[in-house]
């Protein structure tokens, strides 16, 4: 048993194959993420506030309070900028720079696997990501991508508590209420006060003007939207075409990994059948056991499930390809593949 829990005839078997496997296909989830603590606000009962969250994530809604959609994703991106990512998005994006036919169609908008240096030429995002934008207006085709400004625009900053001075019960003449003012500024200014939980509805949310939100430095008019996919929207074609394009030009795939996803809702789904008729193998790492891929055949013999948390299960198993990445520091930007 390895130290990650990993049987040693599965890790044996895994590593013989993967240091002969040349075309490589990754399918990524939300399950990718999850040690690096970003709270989720996926399916029915997600809420943000009293809203349930998909209900945010439609252009109607967009439409009718883009200030209110726009709270929504800048706290998500606030979020997101305060977690980092963990050693399984370093694994894969060393994976990607040693491997040139290792191709990732990630599910994910957090950002995380962009900030551990994945090369965007081998990363496909299938629903977009909280740090692209683009603008609404019908005539400019502005896209920005990679804006990891926090926050995008200081009318989107999350709101801090405010000064509470309390009053001398001794000290009459004012001296000490002055001195208390000036104490309680000054650290005001160094700390910038604790942030307030804007997901809390008993927050109050500032009223941000129309014009005090994201708008677009090309045309000077249009109002920027975050560069998700939000529901009803088409999946981007580009991506779908990128990946489709991947595995049609091969004669044969060697492996798919499909990291914190059952990858049961097509696309997905189907990209680990088109693997496997190519000759793929399948290797999943997820926390539970019963989120198993590929339809209804799930997993066969010769397949690999890696159960536990893939921060510390990909590290491992690619290590007979990628190497020891410990050394790698958490959060650092590798400003080499940001561009």
């Amino acid at each position: 048993m390895s130290s990650s829990g990993i049987p040693k005839a599965d890790l044996e078997s895994f590593s013989t194959h993967l240091k002969k496997s040349r075309r490589v296909l990754a399918l990524l989830g939300a399950g990718l993420s999850a040690s690096s603590g970003l709270p989720t606000f996926r399916g029915t009962g997600g809420l943000w506030r009293s809203h349930e969250a998909t209900s945010l994530a439609t252009p109607e809604a967009f439409a009718q309070d883009a200030a209110l959609v726009w709270q929504f994703y800048s706290y998500r991106r606030h979020m997101a900028l305060q977690a980092q990512p963990n050693m399984a998005h370093h694994a894969l994006a060393e994976l990607a720079r040693r491997n040139p036919e290792f191709v990732t169609l990630s599910q994910n908008v957090d950002g995380l696997s962009q900030r551990a240096g994945h090369r965007a030429s081998q990363l496909h995002l299938l629903h977009g990501s909280l740090f692209d934008v683009r603008c609404t207006a019908f005539d400019c085709d502005f896209v920005q991508q990679n804006n990891f400004t926090d926050p995008i625009v200081p009318a989107l900053a999350i709101p801090r508590e405010q000064v509470q001075l309390k009053p001398s019960q001794t000290d009459n003449t004012g001296a000490e209420a002055a001195s208390s003012l000036y104490s309680a500024m000054r650290n005001a200014n160094a700390s910038g006060g604790k942030e307030l939980d804007i997901s809390d509805d008993r927050i109050e949310l500032p009223q941000i003007p129309h014009d005090e939100l994201p708008h677009c430095p090309q045309c000077g008019d249009g109002l920027l939207r975050p560069g998700v996919v939000w529901f009803g929207e088409a999946l981007p074609r580009r991506t779908m075409a990128a990946v489709d394009a991947f595995i049609e030009e091969s004669r044969k795939i060697d492996l798919i990994l499909v990291v914190g996803t059952s990858a049961k809702v097509y696309p997905a789904a189907g990209y680990v059948d088109e693997a496997r008729a190519k000759g793929a193998k399948v290797a999943v790492v997820n926390m539970d056991r019963n989120d198993t891929p590929g339809g209804p055949r799930g997993l066969q013999e010769g397949d690999w499930f890696f159960e536990g948390d893939a921060s510390k299960i990909l590290p491992e198993i690619l290590k007979p390809v990628i190497g020891d990445i410990s050394r790698l520091v958490l959060g650092q930007f590798p400003a080499a593949e940001m561009m």
